[in-house]
This record gives structure tokens, sequence and C-alpha cells, in this order.
């Protein structure tokens, strides 16, 4: 039961239709409005609350922003409160709030990696054209830095890739505006070696053909595995000590089984593929280069877990990913791999496809759940955990793409096969995001227990023969190391006892020309900008982490301010809800303990 005070505004023909069309299956909600208050059962307003975000996204791209007509016809369908839709509408950073100068908006990526490459001087050089520019954090494309997300008023999103090894210009990004049939090449620097397993489809199969897939042992996985039951999976999955592919490494199949032992129904598969740390773009890759991979290995997982809703959480800033997986997810349908009675089998399972709208916290596990419920993505405190309650309150395992993606592996190699590649309890291959100064950058594939050095040279070493500086490893929650690490085993032992974090596998290079002073406080500046603002510690700690690294920029002295970071960095640590507090002091304190900032007094 809400308390609904509408407002008068109405929404325009273009917002109506959208709305209408996408609320086209469950119809109005029955308003007493002399009453003030929506009265329904508890799954109906489940069911209603989860379609907020999705109204929102069809708002912005209806109207190019949310306006107050479209929000207030929104609310008044859906039976939510105008003033908590307003409140999740403005946590995005892409939605807007005031009326569009143009129909066209420009996010140009300034992070860590895109500043790099002249960012800058590309949002400079398109605002001097005329055109409207959002700087904007990391866009997962750090391989083709600096890059560009345009979004568009009643079209689709549009992604701005340079030709060749060439860097973006504004002239390159108005050639992308006037073509509507622009899509980035996609490809990985190791195309066509035959130690590929993650990757070995990736710029060899059309992304957008099934047909094509399954000619290359697609679905091959999901048919061992109806045959052998769920049961069996999970202990396959269990053997082969997969571990997540995301900051925390936990077991998946120990995730797994304790869903799966959950008494009662529903349960529900969640792949977190929100990847928005900055420097990683390894989800990205698989899902615009092999989302059938995707779909496939989360029809794994529910099976196994006894779940018939998966839930599929991709960021905003993905929009070749979003058409690919919507395409993948329709054809799988239509084969008889999603749906009812898959491949002749009494199993029932579907995917929803949700779009974030651009926010970090989102990649936190139970901030995405809140999001897919239609709620402001803030963190929830644990325990209790997703396992027994998480998406809905219900029984929940989630993964993200790259641990997903595993699986299929496992079931065609056997769980103690898998568990022979790498080394110890770091297991199978792992995928590696390099960046910055690299001859070569993209997503590699390599086994557990490769060193610094032999990553960073099969991307063809440092450009123009350069010294490495720094390297940033497991992207701006990971840290700093010197060249002193090149001989690191990239397992998840040897970096844990170093004091440093796989992470998300980002490799980000930097050579002696490089300014890190400005790097870390771009860092600072993006957990700054990206915390929630649910918990003190991190609301507070973040910006004074950057109001410190903005003064040590400025030349100003340094001495008391080092020791204030540390006492942010363990309050964060010890008092922040979740992992963006924990974390948001790892790279700045790194580069201060290495001397990487020079000291300027």
């Amino acid at each position: 039961m809400s308390d609904l005070k509408f407002g008068t505004e109405e929404p325009t023909a273009e917002e109506k239709t959208a709305i209408d069309e996408l609320l086209s299956e469950i119809g109005p909600a029955e308003i007493k409005l002399d009453e003030r208050f929506v009265v329904g059962g508890r799954t109906r307003v489940k069911d209603r609350r989860r379609l907020l975000l999705p109204a929102l996204h069809e708002l912005q791209n209806a109207s190019g922003w949310i306006s107050p007509g479209g929000l207030n016809y929104a609310c008044k369908v859906l039976g939510i409160p105008p003033a908590e839709a307003y409140g999740v509408a403005t946590f995005y950073h892409l939605f807007s709030h005031e009326s569009p100068e143009a129909k066209d908006l420009i996010h140009v990526c300034d992070d860590v990696a895109c500043r790099l490459v002249g960012a800058e001087t590309l949002i400079k050089d398109l605002k001097d054209s005329g055109y409207k520019v959002k700087p904007s954090p990391c866009l997962g494309q750090c391989e083709r830095a600096p890059s560009v997300l345009i979004q568009r008023t009643n079209k689709k999103d549009l992604t701005a890739v340079a030709e060749s090894n060439n860097s973006l210009t504004a002239v390159n990004v108005e050639q992308v505006l006037t073509s509507e049939t622009v899509t980035p090449q996609m490809t990985v620097p190791q195309k066509g070696s035959e130690a590929l397993s993650l990757l070995s489809r990736v710029g060899v199969v059309d992304p957008e053909s099934i047909e094509g897939y399954i000619k290359l042992n697609g679905y091959d996985a999901l048919k061992k595995a109806l045959t052998i039951g769920p049961d069996k999976v999970i202990e396959e999955v269990t053997t082969s000590k997969l571990s997540g592919r995301g900051g925390a490494a936990f077991p998946t199949g120990v995730k797994w089984r304790a869903v799966a032992d959950q008494v009662g129904r529903p349960r529900h598969l969640v792949c977190n593929a929100d990847e928005s740390e900055p420097g990683t773009f390894k989800d990205r890759t698989i899902m615009e280069g092999d989302p059938f991979a995707v779909i496939e290995a989360m029809t794994i997982a529910g099976f196994s877990i006894g779940a018939e809703q998966g839930w599929l959480y991709l960021r905003g800033e993905y929009p070749v990913a979003a058409e690919r997986l919507e395409n993948a997810i329709t054809e799988a349908r239509k084969k008889g791999f999603l749906g009812e009675n898959i491949a002749g089998t009494e199993f029932n399972f579907d995917i929803h496809l949700y779009k974030g709208a651009g926010a970090y916290i989102c990649g936190e596990e139970t901030a995405l759940f809140n999001s897919i419920e239609g709620f402001r993505g803030e963190p929830r405190n644990k325990p209790p955990f997703p396992t027994t309650h998480g998406l809905f309150g219900e029984p929940t395992a989630i993964n993200n793409v790259e641990t997903l993606v595993n699986v299929l592996s496992i079931l065609t190699l056997g769980g103690e096969k898998y568990a022979m590649q790498g080394t110890g309890n770091s297991t199978g291959t792992r995928l590696f995001c390099l960046s910055g100064r690299v001859v070569n950058p993209g997503v590699y594939e390599h086994p557990f227990g490769i060193t610094l050095r032999e990553v960073i040279e099969a991307a063809g070493g440092v450009t123009n023969s350069k010294k490495i500086k720094a390297i940033l490893l497991g992207g701006a929650a990971g840290s700093f190391v010197t060249s002193n690490y090149l001989d690191l085993p990239m397992t998840l032992e040897d970096t844990r006892e170093a004091g440093v974090s796989l992470g998300s596998g980002v490799v980000m290079v930097f050579d002696e020309s490089d300014d890190l002073p400005d790097t870390v406080r771009r860092i600072a500046q993006f957990f700054r900008d990206e915390s929630c603002g649910q918990c003190v510690p991190c609301r507070v700690g973040t910006v004074r982490q950057e109001e410190v690294l903005a003064r040590f920029t400025r030349n100003t002295p340094f001495d008391t301010d080092e020791e204030l970071l540390e006492d942010l960095s363990t309050v964060m640590k010890d008092a922040s809800i979740c992992g963006l507090g924990h974390t948001a002091s790892g790279a700045v304190l790194s580069a201060i303990n290495l001397g990487l900032l020079e000291r300027t007094l």
C-alpha cells in the first residue's frame, strides 16, 4: 500500500506510446485517486515495480530526458509514488532531467585509460564543433581509447570507434552520427590460436547466427547438462575449482549448491554483466563476439540450481552487446533452447534482459538486485546472503559473464581435466584486459600462472619501448605495482600473498611520460562520483580522499594529508556497507606507498 500524489504534468504522445507499448501485457494499475492508494497482491506489485527501470529507459529514448509528464504517466500506470520514481531516475548517469538542447548527447570517456590518449582534447574539439558533450566515467572500451557513446533520441545508441589504430577524432564522431549502421569490428589479438577457450569463437563466428554457433560446438554443453542432471553439473563445477572471475573469487560450485539446496521455489539465476570497473572490457568482448555462449551458460546454471528464470543485467553503455544479446535470446527461443520444454525435456527456463543506466555501484550484487526490483541501486547489508535472500528476497545465484562462460569448458572437458589447467586453486584460464601503453591493447586469454611480464609481452610490450613507470592491476579498485612485480605469477594465491589483487583482470600500463598524480586523482574522483551515498564512511570518505589529491595536484604540502588518507582508508574499509568503500583507497595508497607520486612542496 503506497501513498500516491501525482502532479498535473501530462506526457507527450511519444512518451505515452512508449510506456503503453512496454506495459501492454500487464495493463494499467487500479488506482483510487480519491483515496490516494493503490492496492494489489504481492506478486502484482513486484511485477509492476520491476518495470520501472525499463520504463525510464523508454522515456529517455522517446524524448531525450525524463520529463515530469512522462514520469507522472509511468507512475500512474505502474502504481509507484512519483517521489520514489524520481529518486530512482536521478540515481543513474545516463538519465537526463532537463529538456535536451539537441537530440544527440555525446558521452566522451575521460577516465584513466582514455585521458592518456587525448580524451580531454576530443571533448574540447567536439564542444567547439557545437555538439552537446558530457564527460563520462569509463565506457568499457579501453582498448579503443578514447571512447565515445552517442545517446540518441528515438533511435538506437551508438558507439564511436576510430578506424584501425588511429585515435578517435571529432571528424570520426561526426561520421558516426551521420551513419546509423556503424558497428565496431569485433576481434581479439589472439584470434585463431588453438589455445583459446573462452575466446575461441570471438571474431571467428557470426555473433548473430545461432547456426554458426552450433557448428562450433554451441549447445553441446547444455545437451550434456540435460543428460547428466543438475546434481552432476554442480559436482563437475565444484571439482573444477572454478572461482568467480571478479574481486571476491568465491567458489562457483559452493554458491550453486547453496542455492540448489534451498527448499521451495522460485529461485533465480542472475548474470552480472554490469562491468563498470575502469579498465575492464572482457565481458563486453564476450557478449559482443559470442553472445550465444552467455545465453547457453546461463541456461545451464539455471538448470543446475533449479531456477526457471534468468536475469541478465547489462550495463547501459553497451548498445552493441544489448542488440546482440537480445537477438541471441530470440534465436534461442526459436530453436527450443529457451522457454518451455527446452531441447525436448521438462526443463523450463527463460531470460529477461535488463539494461542498467550508468551506475558503477550496480555491479555490487545486492545493489543490482535493488536496481532490477525498481529501487535505487543501493547495496543491502549482508547477511542474509543472496543464496537465501537474493532477488525479490528469494534464493539467487549471481555470477559474472566470464565465470558463467567457463562452465561450457568444464562440461566439455570434465571437472578434473579443467582443474589441471592453471595452478593450485587458480584453475582454468583467465581473461586479462590490456590497455594503456601497450602495443596491442585488447582482451587476452591465458592460463593462471603466467607472469605479469609475459602478459604484457603477449600484448607487444610497452609502446615505443619506453620504461614502465607503473601498472594498475585489477582496475580502479585494485592496486598500482611497479616493474619490480613483473615476475609475479598471475594467480589468486600469488597476488594475494603480494598484497595485490587480480580483480577484474585489468592490466593498465603507464610509461615514464605519464602524469601519475593526475591519474590517481581521477581514480579518487571516480569513487567520489560513484559512491551511492547510502553510508557515511563511503559518502564522506571518498569526497575527502579526492580533496586531498586535488590539493596535491596543486602542489600544496602533502605530509599531514598522507596521514589523513590512511585514516580515511581505515574507516572506509572497516565501516562501509559494500566493496566500493572497502576498495576506494586501494589504488591511491598503493601509489603513495610505492613512491609513484612525486611530492612537490
